[in-house]
């Protein structure tokens, strides 16, 4: 990141002067991703979402490898420049890895820490070994092929199979404006293979933990199962949804962390799956 201090592109909504909650957004994604949450969480709260680095309008942004470290800097200067001192904090899928370091950075300032299908880290090296093979051919393709065709494969893995046809093809049309050699950086410097083990989380900082999963996402929520099983983190389930809760289902995952880090405000009937 060099000795410039810069910052990353953010959007807010709702009173500044409310209670903040910063939310990041996965691999591929942007700030606009959390429209649809946000409209409902600023009846309440100062939203803050941002663009991580390499993408949306932070894509001018490059990380060394590992870049956990280069991008809370990135995220502490944005905040800072806002005066937001203390936040709940709401990661998904590689937001959430993220937010997993920068809740250990910073853990005085994270009010409540909500992991949307989000992996703690792997904790072997023949696991690091093989998810780095496989994170290079990724990155290979990414560098070789056009994003459409990137894209295109990328939405076939297993992880993104609840996806239908036509809300995959939604997707790569949405995606299709990122900055591939952007994201290439962004993507192996922030390998999960390059990630510290962080499954202690919940134990080392004050701050309750959750994590929200799709129960058609049995990768992930196996996963949280077990990190559930070992530590005070809670897992909650939101039925007929797969690896990205907050874009299948807004209403309900709106609900869900309003619940969560204020339970005391009235649910909403908007959205009837269940929890």
């Amino acid at each position: 990141m060099g000795k410039t201090k810069l910052m990353l592109a953010y959007q807010c909504q709702g009173d500044p002067r409310a209670p903040a909650i910063v939310l990041l957004h996965g691999f591929l994604g942007s700030k606009e991703d959390w429209s649809r949450v946000t409209e409902v969480l600023a009846e309440h709260y100062y939203c803050i979402c941002i663009d991580l680095p390499g993408h949306g309008s932070s894509h001018q942004h490059t990380l060394t490898t590992p870049g956990f470290s280069d991008c809370v800097a990135l995220i502490q200067q944005t905040l800072s420049s806002l005066t937001v001192q203390q936040y709940h904090l709401v990661g998904y899928s590689l937001g959430g890895r993220i937010a997993l370091h920068l809740a250990r950075q910073s853990p005085e300032q994270v009010q409540s820490l909500i992991l949307e299908s989000c992996h703690p880290g792997l904790t072997s090296y023949a696991d690091k070994a093989a998810r780095k093979a496989n994170d290079a051919q990724w990155a290979a393709k990414l560098a070789s092929l056009t994003i459409l065709d990137f894209l295109a494969q990328w939405y076939q893995q297993p992880v993104f199979a609840d996806l239908s046809p036509q809300k995959r093809q939604v997707m790569i049309k949405l995606r299709s404006s990122n900055n591939a050699i952007a994201l290439g950086n962004c993507y192996q410097s922030t390998s999960l293979a390059e990630q510290a083990d962080l499954w202690d989380t919940p134990a080392i900082i004050k701050a309750p933990c959750y994590f929200i999963a799709g129960d058609d996402d049995q990768k992930f929520t196996a996963l949280a199962t077990r990190w559930q099983q070992q530590s005070t983190i809670k897992l909650h389930v939101a039925e007929g949804c797969g690896h990205n809760v907050h874009s299948a289902a807004p209403a309900l995952f709106s609900q869900l962390v309003l619940q969560l880090i204020q339970p005391q405000l009235p649910s909403s009937p908007s959205d009837n799956r269940a929890i």
